[in-house]
């Protein structure tokens, strides 16, 4: 009975022992995948062309916006005078102007959204992609990503920026501190 339970204690502290050997060995390293994509020529010139359809997109709500503000005026100055036909015929009018605006707001900010996501995409995986490559050529076993906040401590010695950005070609120029630039909003 003696020597079984030798032998099971033996047992356990080999398999002890190698687990421990195992997560030694496992390197583990952080990065910020926001400020990473935020560096990255092909973010600033999706930012520039979401900007760009924004605007668009803008412009025509803002004329929609005047069309009908010039409508709703010429209806209330002469709307006393108007016989009940025209008058009716007039409020049915800017009551289907005010409809067509609301649902180009709608499709405006689901166009939006589907644009960013279509321009936005390619460089996320590339981010991605160069992270997991450098993350392999390195022995990094696991990579969080810093930018979503649930990391509360990590260690500043295993930071992968400098090396997925070296691998992006990603050239910083020094710039004065500012506040960090958000991501374009879905």
């Amino acid at each position: 009975m003696k020597t079984t339970k030798t032998l099971f204690a033996a047992a356990i502290l080999a398999v002890t022992t190698l687990w421990v050997t195992e997560v030694k060995a496992q390197k583990i390293a952080h990065i910020n995948t926001r400020e990473l994509l935020i560096m990255m020529p092909e973010y600033k010139e999706a930012n520039k062309q979401m900007e760009t359809y924004s605007k668009q997109l803008e412009e025509q709500l803002s004329s929609m916006n005047a069309e009908l503000e010039k409508k709703y005026g010429e209806y209330s100055k002469s709307a006393n005078q108007m016989p009940d036909a025209v008058k009716e015929l007039k409020e049915k009018e800017i009551q289907q102007l005010q409809e067509r605006i609301e649902m180009f707001k709608q499709n405006a900010s689901e166009s939006v959204q589907k644009k960013e996501q279509q321009l936005l995409e390619p460089i996320v995986k590339k981010a991605k992609e160069s992270i997991q490559s450098v993350a392999k050529e390195n022995g990094y076993t696991y990579v969080f990503d810093t930018s979503t906040g649930a990391l509360v401590m990590f260690p500043e010695g295993d930071n992968l920026m400098g090396l997925v950005k070296k691998k992006l070609n990603i050239v910083e120029v020094a710039t004065p501190p500012t506040t960090t630039p958000k991501p374009a909003q879905k």
